[in-house]
């Protein structure tokens, strides 16, 4: 599945991309016709999503890839939001973009207690 593809799929529906304050991006989405738990449109909470077609391959999100030999081209199906959210903290938080309920919005200005 080619990006347009995928976005013409998930129609209005989508949520914007997420750019990570590094420059990695990827699509990050849960409605009804997306590989997410609940399989549903508007639920109050996603325990796992669907991600897709990041900018640059991520060992966090390998074993979910629906074609793992074209990491950056693909639809990464039913991710664990705390998955999700490792992701967007490994590469400096949320500068853009949407992302489903259930996944910690963690901006890019984050500080982590110590």
């Amino acid at each position: 599945m080619q990006v347009n593809e995928f976005f013409n799929t998930a129609g209005t529906e989508r949520n914007r991309l997420v750019v990570c304050a590094d420059g990695f991006t990827m699509s990050v989405q849960a409605h009804a016709g997306a590989y997410c738990i609940p399989k549903m449109t508007g639920a109050p909470v996603y325990r796992e999503v669907e991600v897709g077609f990041p900018s640059k391959t991520e060992d966090l999100l390998i074993e979910y890839a629906e074609e793992p030999d074209k990491p950056t081209q693909t639809v990464y199906g039913y991710v664990p939001v705390q998955v999700v959210t490792n992701v967007i903290a490994k590469h400096g938080g949320i500068v853009d973009g949407e992302i489903p309920k259930g996944v910690a919005p963690i901006p890019a200005n984050f500080m982590v207690d110590t």
